[in-house]
């Protein structure tokens, strides 16, 4: 399956103001990219490229004054096959886990395991340990939230959206999040593109978030994908950044004040181009 991807994004800045943004495709998937990802500004600027501590690939530059518009397109192969389930996956004791997932073991901006802890143990502590444990998880944050999207907030952390009850896709991930690691099973932040591929056509699209929880088994240890907002196995994740919450891997990061103009986001079959592909943008 061929999947297009792309975005374009338009930011008023009062004054030159710098920025990073995490909007490029993870470099474990750039084997499969077979349109290589174009990305332009206009107007037109220099752009630096780094790799943070996450391993995910960070853009800088200086937007000017006045309107910018970063804009970016291209075509990945994917399986099209879903999600992979491996009921089987097994919890791996904290003494053997590896070094390198401790990290999302620890509470963090958005997921304060030390006020959830308790909480966790409570509903989750009978429950058989392993996949099925991290599934009844999700389970419950899909419950737990209701989706709305006019109620989102950058501040809202995991305890807030427990409590709370409304939230977006970053809120049930950083709940789930919190939960697994109050159980001693690591777990990660993950945004990128997840289009509407075999399920209802999703308009507007947006990037999404969900997690990964690390589990072993035959195979070993390994991070397996779960998405309590949609608690549903999808086809075509394309992963943009991995980090501890969303404080760790903001879409754009902007160091002074900006306001958000404009927001389009695209990710589709090739094989079915949605009607809405007909206005988007063409470049590169």
């Amino acid at each position: 399956m061929l999947i297009r991807f792309g975005y374009e994004i338009t930011v008023t800045c009062q004054q030159p103001t710098a920025m990073v943004c995490l909007l490029s495709v993870h470099p474990d998937r750039h084997a499969d990219i077979r349109t290589p990802q174009t990305i332009t500004t206009a107007p037109e600027m220099p752009i630096t490229t780094y790799t943070d501590l996450f391993g995910n690939i960070c853009r800088r530059f200086k937007a000017p004054a006045g309107d910018m518009t970063i804009r970016s397109d291209g075509v990945i192969e994917d399986s099209g096959e879903r999600d992979p389930l491996m009921p089987e996956a097994e919890e791996v004791p904290v003494g053997a886990l590896p070094d390198e997932t401790l990290v999302y073991l620890m509470g963090s901006r958005y997921c304060q395991t030390d006020q959830l802890s308790q909480i966790a143990w409570d509903r989750f502590g009978q429950v058989a340990p392993g996949w099925g444990r991290v599934q009844a998880i999700c389970d419950f944050v899909n419950r737990q939230i209701s989706f709305d999207y006019m109620g989102a907030s950058s501040t809202r952390g995991a305890l807030e959206a427990y409590h709370g009850r409304i939230g977006v896709c970053r809120d049930y991930a950083h709940l789930a999040i919190t939960l697994c690691r109050c159980m001693n099973i690591p777990a990660r932040y993950v945004n990128g593109y997840l289009g509407d591929i075999g399920v209802p056509v999703v308009d507007p699209m947006d990037f999404s978030a969900w997690i990964e929880v690390f589990l072993g088994g035959p195979g070993g240890g390994k991070w397996h994908t779960f998405d309590p907002r949609n608690n549903i196995r999808r086809i075509g994740r394309i992963v943009v950044a991995r980090g501890r919450d969303a404080a760790d891997i903001p879409l754009m990061n902007s160091f002074g004040p900006h306001v958000l103009k404009g927001f389009n986001v695209w990710t589709y079959d090739l094989a079915n181009v949605p009607a809405s592909a007909v206005n988007q943008p063409s470049w590169g």
